[in-house]
C-alpha cells in the first residue's frame, strides 16, 4: 500500500528492443520487423521467476513508474507511479516489473508515425489493424529477449486488463496470476457507439488528410480534442462531476455565447487541449478499434467460460462501483465464468467515487486488495 515512507523507482529511462522475425497479425497483415519501447523496474531473479508485466490502457504507453526527468519529476512521473516501487503494492524489492508501449502506439513502438520499409513514408493509415492478441504475440517476444519464459504475474486495467485476459487465454502456459482491473470480456454496444463517435470526430477533421497527416504537415488536433472529451466523460462517474463542478461557473461568464462559461466545460476543454497536444490521431483510431474488437469468446459460440477454459493462472478481478463504463456486472461475467470451469479467481468490488478512472487512483482498500493479492504469490 501507497504511505509516506514507500518510497517510488525514481529515475528512469526507457529501452528498446527490435525484433526482426516478421510479425503475422490477426487481420491477416504482417509486420516485416517492429520495434518495442519498454521501462523495467526492479531486478529480475536467477531463475525469472519475478517477472510482472503491466499492460496499458488506451492511452497509456510504457512509462509506468517513477519520472523521466530530474528536474521534474511531478510532471514526468509514470501513468501507475502510486501502485509500483518498494513497499508499494507492485513491489520492486520483490518483483521485476516490465511497462511497453503497444504495437501500434505512439510513444516509441512501432506504429503509425513509424516509418514503412517500402515507402520510406511514415506509415499513417497504411498502418495494419491491431488486435488485442497481436500485443500478447509481440509481448511474448519481448519477455523472450527479457529471458522470462513465464510471468509471474500479467496485469492491466481497462484494456489493459483485457490484455491480461488474452495473455491467460492465448499463451496460458506463460502466465501464473492474471490480475484483470476495471475491465469487461467485450464491449457492448454503448461502449461501441462511443468509440465510433470519438473516431468520426477525427475521421472528419480536415487536417486528417485520410491518415496521412504528416506529410502534410498538419494534425487533426480539432477532431482528437473532441474524441478525447468526449472519453473523458465516459470515465468519470456522475456523482463525481456533480460534486467536482456541479453548475458551477466561472468567474468571466455570462457572455451569452458559446465560450466556456461553466467549469465541467473548461474542464473539459483543458482535458481535451492537454491531450492532443501529445497524442497521435492514428494511433487513437487503432486503439479504440482494437478495443471493440475484443471478444474472446466470439471463437468459442459467445461462451465466456469456453474461452476462458484453456487458461492456467490464477485470477484476481476487480471492479468499482460507479464505473460506467466498464462496470461491476461486467466483471462478474468473468468471475462466474471461471467459476463455472472450476478456476481459482478472487473478486474484489471497490466502493469508490472515481468511475472508470478509479483504477489509476490511490485508494487504500484498492491498494491493499492488490498488495495482499500479490503478496502471496510465491516466486
Amino acid at each position: 500500500m501507497t504511505n509516506g515512507s514507500a518510497q517510488g523507482v525514481g529515475l528512469v529511462s526507457s529501452q528498446r528492443a527490435h525484433f526482426d522475425q516478421p510479425l503475422e497479425l490477426r487481420s491477416g497483415a504482417v509486420l516485416p520487423a517492429f520495434d518495442l519501447v519498454y521501462e523495467t523496474y526492479g531486478t529480475l531473479n536467477a531463475d525469472a521467476s519475478n517477472a510482472i508485466l503491466v499492460c496499458h490502457a488506451l492511452s497509456g504507453h510504457h512509462h509506468v513508474a517513477g519520472y523521466t526527468d530530474a528536474d521534474n519529476p511531478e510532471r514526468t512521473l509514470g501513468w501507475w507511479d502510486n501502485i509500483v516501487g518498494p513497499g508499494r503494492p507492485l513491489d520492486t524489492r520483490r518483483f521485476f516489473v516490465v511497462g511497453v508501449n503497444n504495437l501500434g502506439g505512439c510513444h516509441g513502438s512501432t506504429g503509425p508515425k513509424s516509418i514503412n520499409p517500402a515507402t520510406g513514408k511514415p506509415w499513417g493509415a497504411d498502418f495494419p489493424m491491431v488486435a488485442v492478441v497481436d500485443w500478447v504475440h509481440a509481448q511474448a517476444r519481448l519477455a523472450d529477449h527479457l529471458g522470462i519464459r513465464q510471468w509471474a504475474v500479467v496485469m492491466g486495467g481497462s484494456l489493459g486488463g483485457m490484455q491480461a485476459m488474452r495473455w491467460a487465454i492465448t499463451l496460458p502456459e506463460r502466465v501464473r496470476h492474471a490480475v484483470v482491473i476495471a475491465a469487461a470480456p467485450n464491449l457492448t454496444a454503448e461502449n461501441i457507439a462511443f468509440n465510433d463517435v470519438a473516431r468520426q470526430a477525427i475521421l472528419t477533421d480536415p487536417d486528417f488528410h485520410g491518415g496521412h497527416y504528416y506529410e502534410h504537415g498538419t494534425h487533426p488536433w480539432r477532431g482528437l480534442r473532441l474524441a478525447r472529451m468526449l472519453g473523458h466523460i465516459t470515465y468519470l462517474a456522475e456523482d463525481q462531476m456533480a460534486e467536482k463542478f456541479g453548475r458551477k461557473r466561472r468567474p468571466e461568464a455570462g457572455s451569452y455565447g458559446f465560450e466556456a462559461e461553466f467549469e465541467v466545460e473548461s474542464y473539459l476543454h483543458y482535458q481535451g487541449d492537454k491531450f492532443a497536444g501529445y497524442f497521435d490521431a492514428n494511433t487513437y483510431l487503432l486503439m479504440t478499434r482494437a478495443l471493440d474488437y475484443f471478444d474472446p469468446a466470439r471463437v468459442a459460440g459467445g461462451d465466456l467460460a469456453v474461452a476462458l477454459a484453456a487458461a492456467r493462472a490464477e485470477f484476481l478481478v476487480v471492479a468499482f462501483s460507479t464505473d460506467w463504463r466498464f462496470s461491476p456486472e461486467r466483471s462478474r461475467e468473468i468471475v462466474h465464468a471461471l467459476v463455472h470451469n472450476g478456476q481459482a479467481v478472487a473478486y474484489a468490488e471497490i466502493d469508490s467515487a472515481h468511475g472508470h478512472d478509479s483504477f489509476l487512483m490511490d485508494d487504500p482498500h484498492y491498494h491493499a486488495v492488490v498488495d495482499s493479492y500479490l503478496k502471496r504469490i510465491t516466486l
